[in-house]
């Protein structure tokens, strides 16, 4: 193993074994002696490290160190490598934990240190003896091993059955395991006692997943002796950082405690690589996964406060649901966590990170980790983040990544980095807030700006939690504030670890808890007092705790002197402190002071420490020098690596900041805004082609260096590698002595040309190859060469160099073995050098080049054969059924997104022979940003073609071809590029010139395409050139003529682009006309308008108008013939038009008088009016008649307007409006007579067809009827009603009418032959309106059965039983009265009539006299009335048809009553 240890671990001090002391070095070996022992005889299977719970009692016996020290227990690998420690169980525990008496248990030591002390003092001469011992006597320890074992085992079944209810508790760790922070491929092992019974059970868990030492053999190991229980982890890797819990569970309950593991990378030899994979094969299953990170972010540059994201999609192939990979972000090679300020999210086939709101934090190099069981693939990425823009213009960038240090219970120690942008301006200082956890009050904590980054903020409240954040000042202003740090707690160091519950991280010292403190032990002398840190605002002690403190623990007193003096002053007179590190402030600054520390407990105060050397407090550290020798190397076409020296004896050095200018502009931005530490950074986001130069700034807390020297010049653009190997080596021609040989272009050209090939062979000799021998000594540049001086009938090997300006490339893989014999065969070889141009989604181009060997005749054609790059051989299928003589042809049966390969045969006379080697997979796909080929001739008529690339790099060259053969004599085309476009230009363009022209841009991705000049195109062309040389001045309108107001007449034209030397002539049955008085020209140049205006037309004026343009050499005329009916008309509409305007000089009708019927069938006449004023009068007339002005005559805004509601036959006649006033009149007439007056009924009728409903079917007593309502009803209105598209013949059943808005028709009685579609249709003299319902089926039923229950209904309401009348509601009447009431009864049949008292039936006597007569007439009597008779009294009549009755009140009163009243 040793070995294999890489040689920064072997010095670093946790590896190294020379700084132990002697005493360290017997406990070792006494510790290996008997571990090793133990594990011999314990278990011959087992493997590492086996500790017994009293392996370490024997240390005191065996160790000069004195009694009370703390002892040091160390384990060791077989190769002396430390890889944990032991700790020993407390006396107090030791039966309990080994279940053993104290006679036993002092043999079994005295038994251990034998054997430790044997093992540790003996020679190897006495090694050699024991082993070589007598089966005997092996046979007798082997004996008493066993007798030992069974006693220990009786002795713990007996103490069980003694008392196993008092000995069942939870499980409880004794001893917890340690946090450890190791190298990587360095092990680690985890160890803790626990106790319980029954014997718990311990679970070891990573990150809450449950350890399966068999899921990774040799990964974990797991020993569990004597309830110390272990975790080995193997050669540990970066995924092993993780918190590892052991948890104990019994029948009682179940416990967990808690341990984490660092495992750091050592950045000297390993810098962005990461950790190994953490597993193998899923050998379980059989199942390799196989994974893909395809569509990968980029380099992203973003700002502060912006939100950025970074996504990969993923394929893992098989893909199983069950399976799922694990997906792990980095940055800077560090694990990041799901928090606030990042959001991860796997979707199954895509992981992406967002940071939702960037600071200079984030910068960093961003890796993704995709890991399964069968291995893991990464893609990194580096994300740059600028400063924000500033609130104040010219103030600095914000600082960054502020930290807490030695936070205690009244101060808190701030820490930053110092911002690479000042803008311009130095910075002042810094001034640090802080903020209360759980308000959002931000405070300052210093008055003045301080230049350190760090600073010491006091003045804090014990108990509660901080955040901080640090602002940057210049001249110009304040910066934006940093990202709050982390909150931390004002509290005693000592109080904060227990609260938290966990152990420190492995710190390389081992700390073992006394066995058996004593208790009222006033404590010892602090060890190893120094100044760790010292400014001039505060200084900063720390020590070690003394090896004497006593049962409880311990805390200190620090105590100031001024260097010179002897007075001693307690710094913390109140409260000691408990931490073993403190900071003092409100020290003078620049005097010397020495610093002592006295420990205390509850038994008192020790000596004080030995006083530190006079420490002067003041600001130690400087800022650091600059950086050395700056080196930019050429990366890609957007980046450039920079690296430099180091600073020398540099102090706490932060890191560097990279700056870049381009020449020339001394314009310095930043490459990085978070100090990187290496010397060594990749600067991204340059512009291709500029030229830059290089400086760098160390910084550490003092702040920043001074810049470097600047670098030398650099242009930016790919670096030139030397070309990638050739490939595709095959055999085109063989004759008895040579073979001529093919190969295919390196997929990498090391970002330069390739100048050339290099070919060596070698003999094969019955499957024994000879040496390489060069076939040729000066480079080749064609993909062909012919190897001569070969041996007839031997086997040769061959392999290809490529070569550019970087040098010669690495060999290609040997070819096969090839025969060398001639070829005596008729048909030719294959050819060669196959290309595929032009690529697009469903087409592209192939060239090739002829066979080598010609065969028996020459090669007269050739067939090009295709199939899909996943076919198999049987898919080749030909292209072309007719053998072409090109050596090139453009394929177009491609389909868009699939891949594709393609050969080439070539035939003679004798037949087709052998296909070429196919050409790499090609995907037929248009990429982005591809163009074609644009012809274009200039102004002065030269025909030119233009092609341009977008991603051109600075190596790329457009190559011009005619037929695909490039272009090198320039007698009829010359060839121009600038910048990323390039022109070819015809000199003479002839037919000579006809073909097809490509022009192909080197290193891209095939940026490529062509132009077919057939002689239809250059017939077209060169009448477009001779337009262009003999130029016509374009119009966008010829000649017209239009009228103007008052008649006036204007002849114009436009034209689409005049200069201000544009002329023009005007020319009337060509005699050129001039300005005049008849005459009136005008030329806009600006608009290109050309017009002349002449007053009227008279007959001289018949004839043709000419305009004549002329612009330098460009001309253009336009003519206008005005002769016969046209001029005519045209004559005609002037004087029209000028007596219009005549007639608009005083009040007129802008439109005339006409109808409007609105949505309630009420007609409107108006009409609109202009150049009116006060005195304007209008008069309304029908029929020569003036008609009144009243509510319905309206003149408002110009319109004139008279409403005539309920529209009638007496409304009809001759409408005039007839406007005037002192400058004249006008009048406007509007006839409604005969056909007028029809047209506008028909129009009130369209209206109320319109508003018409649906129709509707309602059941009636008498049948059923059919009704649609409207929203006005005219008696003009014409309405025929249908019944199966046929006119209904109306009868007494079968009725039509108007009810209000109301149309109905009336089936009384419906039958049957009522069934079908029934229409009513409105007549507007025009198609009509037609509204339809449908009365059959269910409609009909439903309508027919509520029409009989209505009948039946009508028919129940006449003829049931009825009280007409005549019965009062109360009867007042005097006792010894007579009462007689009488009421009408109707109902058919007869109703029977009974009378009610009281709700109580009454029966016809002499007192109660109750008659009916004639069917009609009901009677009530009482002959005597008496106070008896006052009550309610009720007429009930009944028959089938239903009951009714009527109720009145007789009151009887006496006759003293009426006395008393009167009274």
């Amino acid at each position: 193993m040793s070995g294999s240890i890489p040689f920064y671990q072997k010095n670093h001090r946790h590896y190294d074994r020379g700084y132990r002391s002697k005493e360290m070095e017997s406990a070792v070996s006494q510790y290996q002696a008997s571990s090793s022992s133990y594990a011999a005889r314990s278990s011959s299977t087992s493997r590492g490290l086996r500790v017994s719970s009293y392996s370490g009692l024997e240390e005191s016996r065996l160790s000069p160190i004195p009694k009370r020290s703390k002892p040091t227990y160390l384990a060791v690998d077989r190769e002396n490598q430390i890889i944990g420690y032991v700790v020993p169980i407390f006396r107090g525990s030791q039966e309990f934990a080994s279940g053993l008496s104290d006679t036993e248990e002092a043999r079994m030591k005295e038994s251990a240190g034998h054997m430790a002390r044997r093992n540790l003092f003996t020679s190897g001469l006495e090694m050699e003896r024991t082993e070589q011992s007598s089966r005997k006597t092996a046979m007798r320890e082997s004996a008493e091993r066993i007798s030992l074992s069974k006693r220990i085992h009786e002795n713990e079944e007996y103490h069980k059955r003694m008392n196993e209810d008092s000995l069942m508790h939870t499980p409880e760790f004794v001893i917890k395991p340690r946090s450890h922070t190791v190298w990587e491929k360095q092990c680690v092992r985890l160890h803790c006692t626990v106790s319980g019974w029954p014997d718990p059970r311990v679970v070891w868990y990573k990150n809450n997943v449950t350890i399966d030492p068999l899921a990774q053999p040799g990964k974990y190991k797991l020993v569990s002796s004597y309830n110390v229980h272990s975790l080995e982890i193997n050669r540990c890797d970066f995924d092993d950082t993780a918190q590892y819990r052991a948890s104990a569970m019994n029948s009682k309950g179940e416990l967990s405690a808690f341990a984490s593991v660092v495992v750091k990378r050592f950045k000297g030899e390993v810098d962005e690589a990461l950790p190994s994979p953490r597993y193998g094969i899923v050998s379980e299953y059989g199942i390799t996964f196989q994974t893909h990170i395809v569509e990968k972010f980029d380099v992203a540059f973003g700002r502060e406060g912006e939100t950025l994201s970074l996504g990969c999609t993923v394929i893992i192939y098989p893909n199983l649901q069950r399976y799922q990979p694990e997906v792990q972000w980095y940055r800077d090679d560090v694990l990041l966590s799901p928090s606030k300020w990042t959001h991860m999210h796997w979707s199954g086939d895509r992981a992406t990170m967002t940071l939702t709101h960037l600071n200079k934090e984030d910068e960093g190099l961003y890796t993704l980790r995709i890991t399964t069981k069968s291995g893991y693939e990464t893609h990194s990425a580096y994300v740059f983040v600028r400063d924000a823009d500033a609130e104040v213009e010219g103030a600095p960038g914000a600082p960054l990544d502020v930290r807490c240090q030695d936070a205690n219970k009244d101060y808190v120690i701030v820490t930053w980095k110092q911002p690479a942008v000042d803008r311009g301006s130095s910075i002042m200082g810094y001034f640090v807030d802080r903020c209360e956890v759980g308000t959002t009050h931000w405070s300052q904590c210093n008055d003045t700006p301080i230049k350190f980054a760090r600073f010491p903020v006091t003045g804090l409240v014990e108990g509660r939690s901080y955040t901080f954040r640090v602002r940057a000042v210049n001249k110009s202003g304040m910066s934006r504030p940093s990202r709050a740090s982390e909150p931390v707690a004002a509290m005693d160091p000592g109080d904060r670890a227990r609260m938290r519950g966990t152990s420190a991280p492995w710190t390389g010292q081992i700390i073992v808890t006394e066995e058996e403190p004593a208790e009222g032990v006033v404590p010892g002398v602090p060890a190893e007092l120094e100044v760790t840190e010292a400014t001039k605002n505060y200084v900063v002690l720390s020590w070690k705790p003394p090896g004497e403190r006593g049962h409880e623990g311990v805390m200190y007193y620090v105590e100031k002197c001024v260097s010179g003096t002897d007075s001693w002053q307690r710094v913390n007179t109140e409260i000691p402190v408990k931490s073993p590190r403190f900071a003092l402030f409100d020290l003078a600054e620049g005097k010397s002071y020495s610093f002592r520390v006295r420990c205390c407990n509850s038994a008192g105060v020790g000596e004080p420490s030995n006083p530190t050397e006079p420490t002067t407090v003041g600001d130690k550290l400087d800022i650091p020098a600059p950086p050395g020798r700056v080196v930019p190397i050429r990366n890609t076409d957007t980046s450039v690596v920079v690296s430099w020296e180091a600073s020398r004896e540099a102090k706490e050095l932060v890191g560097y900041y990279i700056e870049a200018s381009i020449v020339g502009s001394n314009v310095w931005e930043p490459c990085n805004n978070k100090p990187v530490k290496a010397t060594r950074f990749i600067c991204h986001g340059l512009v291709t082609g500029e030229t830059y130069v290089f400086k760098v700034k160390a910084v550490n807390a003092a702040g920043l260096s001074e810049s470097s020297q600047e670098s030398e010049p650099i242009e930016v653009k790919a670096a030139i590698a030397t070309p990638a190997p050739p490939y595709g080596i095959s055999v085109l021609e063989c004759v008895r002595d040579a073979m001529v040989l093919a190969w295919k272009q390196p997929a990498f050209i090391g970002g330069a040309d390739i100048t050339g090939y290099f070919v060596d062979y070698r003999q094969v000799v019955e499957g024994v190859v000879g040496k390489w021998h060069e076939a040729n000594i000066k480079s080749v540049t064609d993909r062909a060469y012919r190897v001569s001086d070969l041996k007839e009938n031997m086997k040769y090997q061959f392999q290809v160099r490529a070569a550019n300006m970087a040098g010669v490339g690495i060999p290609s893989l040997s070819s096969e073995t090839f025969t060398c014999a001639e070829w005596t065969i008729a048909v030719p070889g294959p050819p060669h050098d196959l290309q595929a141009m032009e690529v697009r989604s469903t087409s592209l181009v192939l060239l090739w080049k002829p066979p080598v060997y010609q065969g028996r005749d020459e090669v007269n054609g050739f067939y090009i054969d295709i199939k899909e790059a996943e076919a198999p051989l049987e898919a080749w299928r030909g292209v072309n059924e007719k053998a072409t003589d090109k050596k090139y042809m453009k394929i177009k049966i491609l389909k868009e997104g699939e891949t594709y390969v393609f050969r080439v045969r070539a035939q003679n006379k004798a037949g087709v022979g052998k296909a070429s080697e196919p050409t790499e997979p090609v995907l037929a796909q248009t990429k982005p940003g591809t163009k074609d080929i644009v012809v274009d001739v200039d102004d002065d008529g030269v025909i030119s073609m233009n092609f341009e690339c977008a991603n051109l790099t600075p190596d790329s060259k457009f190559v011009w071809s005619k037929n695909y053969e490039e272009i090198t004599d320039e007698t009829r085309i010359t060839m121009e590029t600038k910048g990323n476009k390039s022109k070819a230009t015809f000199k003479t363009p002839a037919e000579d010139d006809l073909g097809i022209y490509s022009c192909l841009v080197t290193h891209t991705d095939g940026a490529s395409s062509s132009y077919t000049l057939s002689a239809e195109e250059l017939k077209k062309l060169l009448e477009i050139s001779h337009d262009h040389k003999f130029p016509i001045i374009p119009l966008k309108t010829e000649l017209a003529v239009e009228l103007l107001e008052k008649g006036k007449v204007r002849f114009w034209l436009q034209a689409e682009k005049i200069s201000a030397n544009g002329k023009v002539e005007y020319v009337f049955n060509d005699n050129v006309v001039s300005q005049g008085e008849k005459y009136k020209m005008n030329f806009d140049k600006n608009t290109g308008v050309i017009e002349m205006t002449m007053e009227s037309l008279t007959p001289a004026d018949e004839g043709t108008f000419t305009f004549q343009l002329q612009d330098g050499k460009a001309t253009n005329q336009s003519s206008l013939v005005l002769i016969g009916d046209v001029f005519k008309q045209l004559q005609k509409e002037s004087e029209f038009q000028r007596k219009e305007w005549f007639r608009k000089q005083g009040p007129h009708f802008v439109e005339y008088l006409r109808y409007e019927v609105t949505p309630e069938c009420c007609v409107v006449l108006k009409c609109k009016v202009g150049n009116i004023k006060k005195e304007t009068v209008a008069l309304w007339y029908k029929d020569g008649r003036e008609i009144k002005a009243d509510e319905h005559l309206t003149f408002s805004e110009g319109v004139l307007t008279l409403e005539i509601a309920q529209i009638s036959k007496k409304d009809a006649g001759i409408y005039e409006v007839i406007l005037k006033d002192d400058r004249g009149k006008d009048s406007s007439t509007l006839n409604l007579t005969d056909q007028g007056f029809k047209n506008m009924m028909n129009e009130v009728f369209s209206v109320i067809a319109n508003s018409s409903t649906a129709l509707k079917i309602q059941s009636t007593e008498e049948g059923i009827r059919l009704y649609s309502f409207v929203s006005y009803y005219n008696d003009e209105l014409h309405v025929t009603w249908h019944h199966k598209d046929a006119a209904i013949a109306f009868t007494d059943r079968i009725k039509c009418g108007v009810v209000g808005e109301q149309l109905w028709l009336q089936i009384s009685d419906p039958t049957d032959k009522d069934k079908g579609k029934y229409a009513i249709e409105f007549f507007d003299g025009k198609g009509g309106l037609r509204r339809t319902v449908e009365l059959s089926g269910q409609a009909f039923d439903d309508a027919y059965a509520e029409f009989q229950r209505l009948k039946a209904a009508a028919i129940a309401e006449r003829n049931r039983a009825r009280v007409a009348g005549g019965l009062p509601d109360v009867v007042t009447i005097q006792e010894g009265k007579a009462l007689n009431l009488t009421c009408n009864i109707s109902g058919d049949p007869l109703p029977e009539v009974t009378w009610l008292k009281n709700d109580r039936e009454m029966v016809s006597d002499d007192h109660y006299i109750l008659k009916f007569e004639s069917g009609k007439f009901a009677s009530f009597t009482i002959s005597t009335v008496n106070t008896a008779d006052s009550g309610k009294y009720s007429i009930l009549v009944k028959n089938k048809y239903g009951t009714e009755s009527g109720d009145f009140t007789v009151s009887v009163f006496m006759p003293d009553d009426v006395g008393g009243k009167k009274k």
